[in-house]
């Protein structure tokens, strides 16, 4: 009876033991642990600001392109580029057939063979 009421006061003063470097342990972790997780949200609230920044730009963007499509000027910037390109195709085939065209009329002096 003794030894089993001796037992029992042992394993109480284990516990509390336990109980007690536990609770020193959560508070010198408790300090970091606050500050973690006051950086993690500081992170979370600027990444969400970046995207709220980011989809009102798209947002906005978007908006511009709806705005000329429904004006029409996006059609006539189309056209207006179309034939740029093709004016400028074909001013560089006029150059090419041009310089073609000079070549071949140039008269071609081939070397004789040296006997």
């Amino acid at each position: 009876m003794l030894t089993r009421s001796i037992s029992c006061i042992v394993l109480v003063l284990f516990a509390s033991l336990s109980w007690d470097l536990a609770a020193k342990e959560h508070k010198r972790m408790s300090p970091k642990a606050e500050e973690a997780s006051k950086i993690a949200r500081q992170t979370e609230a600027e990444q969400l600001e970046k995207a709220r920044k980011a989809a009102n730009a798209t947002q906005a963007r978007e908006q511009a392109v709806l705005e000329r499509q429904q004006s029409g000027e996006w059609q006539e910037d189309q056209r207006e580029k179309a034939q740029r390109q093709f004016n400028e195709r074909e001013s560089r085939e006029s150059k090419y057939l041009k310089e073609a065209r000079e070549a071949a009329a140039q008269e071609r002096k081939i070397p004789k063979p040296k006997s």
